[in-house]
C-alpha cells in the first residue's frame, strides 16, 4: 500500500470514529418494525386470487414483507410458473419504491436507469401494503391479460384485509 493509499484510509477512520458517538447518541436503541402476520399475508393472497377467478383468470401471486422477502406466494392452478418470478418482482418494486408500479410504467425509459437493474418489475400489478403511515410490504400479481386486471385483482385483495389493518391486527 502506498503512502496516499495509508493516508486516505487513516483520515477515512478518523472521520468514522469522530461522527460515531454524534450519531449513537441520537439514534434509538431498538427499531420497531411492524410486519403482516402470515395468516393477514395469506388472507390478501387469497382474496387476490378469489378476485381474479370471478374474473375468469389464473394468476399468480407474492406478498412481500418490508425486508423484500416473499411471505406468502400462491399460484393458481392453471397459471404458469412464469406469473410466480413477475409477481414476486412486481411485489418488490412496489414495496420497494412504496407506489403502485402501474403508476411507475413510463418512469424509468432511459438507459441505464434504475428501471433496468434486475428484479424490478415496472408494469401494473404490483402495489404497496401500508398502514398508519408505514410501509409493511408490497402485493404483486401476474397472469392476467393485462397488468390492470393483475393490478385491481390486487387491490380488491388488499381492501380485504385495510380494515384489520386500520385496526391493527397486523
Amino acid at each position: 500500500m502506498n503512502k496516499k493509499n495509508v493516508f486516505a484510509l487513516a483520515l477515512a477512520s478518523t472521520l468514522a470514529l469522530g461522527a460515531a458517538p454524534a450519531l449513537a447518541e441520537d439514534a434509538a436503541p431498538i427499531v420497531n418494525i411492524k410486519r403482516l402476520s402470515m395468516e393477514m399475508a395469506l388472507k390478501l393472497a387469497q382474496a387476490t386470487i378469489a378476485q381474479c377467478r370471478k374474473e375468469g383468470v389464473q394468476i399468480g401471486v407474492t406478498v412481500m414483507d418490508r425486508g423484500g422477502h416473499p411471505q406468502v406466494v400462491l399460484r393458481d392452478v392453471l397459471a404458469p410458473d412464469l406469473t410466480l418470478v413477475i409477481s414476486r418482482q412486481k411485489a418488490y418494486t412496489a414495496m420497494s419504491f412504496n407506489s403502485a408500479t402501474s403508476a411507475m410504467e413510463n418512469r424509468f425509459t432511459q438507459p441505464f436507469s434504475v428501471g433496468k437493474v434486475e428484479g424490478l418489475v415496472f408494469s401494473a400489478g404490483g402495489l404497496p401494503i401500508t398502514a398508519g403511515g408505514m410501509i409493511l410490504g408490497g402485493v404483486g400479481v401476474s397472469g392476467a391479460p393485462t397488468g390492470e386486471q393483475d393490478e385491481r385483482c390486487a387491490r380488491i385483495g388488499l381492501e380485504s384485509i385495510t380494515a384489520d389493518l386500520e385496526m391493527g391486527a397486523f
